[in-house]
């Protein structure tokens, strides 16, 4: 099997969306969120502030990652979402997105990456896979998201 990887196109969004709708750990309220990324991706590109990578299989979208720069910082970008469809997971798909991101936000100059996620027991894979790639925590909030459920701030070094 062979994963490619490039930019998200306009087609590609309702696949995306079945992704994270089929995802458990993401909320209708997450799932949400994360599509008024994609749309502001599709209306203005990277200048919404986010880029969006699709990984496709075939010619069908299994997997996804949306990041851009943090606004008023040099060389700091968020990994705002990734998510791999879940019959194509613990196949190297999500490990290619994020290598294809990090290898793109150093190329335009980018020194660390950020991810903010849940202390809730049904994120433990995506913390371990999280670990797995080099991120380590650095912060924590508690009751960031409701009570009992803190956020957890993993950081990267790039360079």
């Amino acid at each position: 099997m062979s994963t490619g990887i490039r930019s998200m196109t306009s087609r590609d969004k309702p696949e995306i969306i079945e992704i994270l709708r089929n995802t458990p750990e993401f909320n209708p309220a997450e799932v949400n969120v994360a599509e008024e990324l994609l749309d502001s991706y599709l209306n203005d590109g990277q200048s919404s502030g986010y880029i969006v990578l699709v990984a496709q299989v075939n010619s069908s979208v299994v997997g996804y990652i949306c990041y851009g720069p943090t606004p008023l910082t040099e060389g700091t970008w968020d990994l705002y979402w990734a998510a791999v469809a879940r019959e194509e997971q613990g196949k190297g798909i999500g490990k290619a997105l994020f290598i294809q991101a990090e290898t793109e936000i150093r190329n335009q100059g980018g020194r660390l990456a950020i991810i903010e996620t849940s202390t809730k027991p049904e994120y433990e894979k995506t913390r371990q896979f999280h670990f797995s790639n080099g991120y380590r925590i650095v912060g924590r909030i508690p009751d960031f998201y409701a009570d009992g459920d803190d956020k957890l701030i993993f950081l990267k070094y790039l360079r």
